[in-house]
């Protein structure tokens, strides 16, 4: 069943990062997306809502990542399992925040 503890972890890592955004825009008091919006993921949700949702994107990122399994920082598999969340949902997020937040280069016409 190890491949369950990587696919925890993998999800984990990716929880972690959505957290970020959510909780740090949250406590700086700003407006961001957030699921909770209408609509969802496009409208601004506010400051509160966004520092609660990160918060709790933490706490399940903290589940997935210390209590499935034995994750181990030393060991690389593990850390790559972790890292590829971190890097798939990173990408994602930039792309798709990025059209709100003028992250994203211009198309080619």
């Amino acid at each position: 069943m190890a491949w369950l503890h990587y696919a925890s972890w993998l999800l984990g890592g990716a929880v972690l990062t959505n957290a970020v955004p959510h909780f740090v825009s949250g406590v700086m008091g700003r407006p961001f997306q957030s699921p909770f919006a209408t609509p969802h993921g496009v409208g601004l949700s506010t400051s509160t809502v966004n520092m609660l949702w990160g918060y709790f994107n933490l706490v399940v990122g903290y589940v997935l990542l210390c209590r499935v399994g034995n994750f181990d920082l030393r060991s690389t598999t593990d850390v790559v399992a972790a890292g590829l969340g971190v890097l798939l949902i990173g990408v994602m997020m930039a792309r798709m925040f990025g059209r709100f937040h003028g992250g994203n280069a211009p198309e080619n016409p």
